[in-house]
């Protein structure tokens, strides 16, 4: 297994470079969904990252641990694709049932989103932006999600909608005309957020047995894994450059990597790094989801700040210049923070979990 995971971060990590990594952020069209179409289809179709996660019988391959290595290495190269917001809508379809057509359709590639998620970022029934009502047709929805990650240009939309024997998860077809999305300006160019308006857009109802948090809730905990892999990957990757960086700048005759400080403050932030990743390893292999992802979560948020912050620092004002890629994880890590909960929201959901 070993092998295996190595080889496909190996791939991953090769696709990054050849597909432009940092850099690609700089050049995505303003008029498109906000990522990179030519590199999601290099990464889905001929590596299969799409895949990860599905079941064998509709095309899937591999699970959790092959999540977080695709993972790591996207969040180290910032490659701006849909794949978190694809994991996520797909790992809600898996639990749900009746959607074979859909993840077969999201392995070879076609990506999808999860709407209705609160302000937090997280799932609360009670804030559920969508409606369903009845046509001749069959169900339809409609409602507005004021933000939803990697909803411009997703295939398939998972719709939680309030129905009158209580809260349902619906499918939809992203295309359908009633459909109407608004890419969003975002702090982070790698990422991109659409507000998303439904009316009277047919649906499918989902064969989840219970309220869509049975569903949704797990689903989350598996992207906050995914999205903590990410950061540690950022994380070491702004760390590895900044090292070079002050092994190379010298002040008063001297390479600042030489002064005590410096060293220090390096030091510190491998540590956090190399803790992140011992959080989002321990995650993997948890029992309790909910327990390993909040805790991931929270520490390798704050991590992922603190190291952006303090390479941005060290790099001095070139890395403030739109020319440099400090910047652009700077702007990740700030980002990230508020996706899928805060850390304080995890923080407190870690304290309710164990019963603090």
């Amino acid at each position: 297994m070993a092998t295996e995971l190595d080889d496909l971060r190996l791939a991953v990590r090769e696709a990054v470079d050849s597909l432009g990594g940092p850099a690609s952020c700089r050049d995505l069209d303003t008029d498109g969904p906000g990522w990179d179409a030519r590199a999601w289809s290099v990464l889905a179709e001929q590596i299969g990252v799409a895949a990860i996660g599905i079941p064998e019988t509709l095309g899937g391959l591999g699970g959790l641990a092959e999540l977080v290595v695709v993972a790591e290495e996207l969040g180290a190269g910032l490659l701006p694709v849909p794949f978190l917001s694809t994991a996520l809508a797909a790992q809600v379809l898996v639990r749900s049932g009746g959607a074979d057509d859909a993840l077969e359709q999201i392995a070879e590639g076609a990506p999808a989103a999860l709407l209705g998620l609160d302000r937090h970022g997280w799932f609360d029934p009670g804030s559920i932006p969508f409606e369903v009502g009845s046509s001749t047709a069959g169900d339809t929805v409609c409602g507005v999600a004021a933000s939803a990650l990697g909803a411009a240009g997703a295939r398939w939309f998972v719709v939680p909608a309030h129905t009158p024997d209580g809260p349902a998860l619906f499918l939809c077809d992203a295309r359908h005309p009633g459909v109407s999305t608004t890419p969003l300006p975002t702090l982070d160019l790698s990422r991109a957020h659409a507000a998303v308006t439904l009316s009277e857009v047919p649906v499918r109802r989902l064969d989840a047995v219970g309220p869509p948090e049975a569903v949704i809730l797990p689903a989350l905990d598996v992207a906050c894994i995914v999205l903590a892999a990410e950061q540690v990957g950022g994380a070491q990757r702004i760390l590895d450059r900044t090292v070079d960086y002050v092994k190379e700048r010298r002040q008063f005759d001297r390479v600042i990597g030489s002064f005590q400080a410096v060293k220090h403050t390096l030091a510190d932030l491998l540590v956090l790094v190399e803790s992140s990743r011992s959080a989002v390893t321990r995650a993997v292999d948890a029992d309790d989801l909910a327990e390993a992802s909040s805790v991931a979560r929270a520490w390798c948020s704050d991590a992922y700040r603190t190291v952006s912050a303090e390479a941005l620092q060290l790099h001095g004002g070139i890395g403030f210049t739109w020319e440099h890629d400090c910047h652009l994880y700077f702007r990740r890590a700030r980002a990230d923070a508020q996706l899928l909960g805060t850390s304080t929201f995890h923080r407190e959901r870690l304290a309710v979990t164990l019963g603090w």
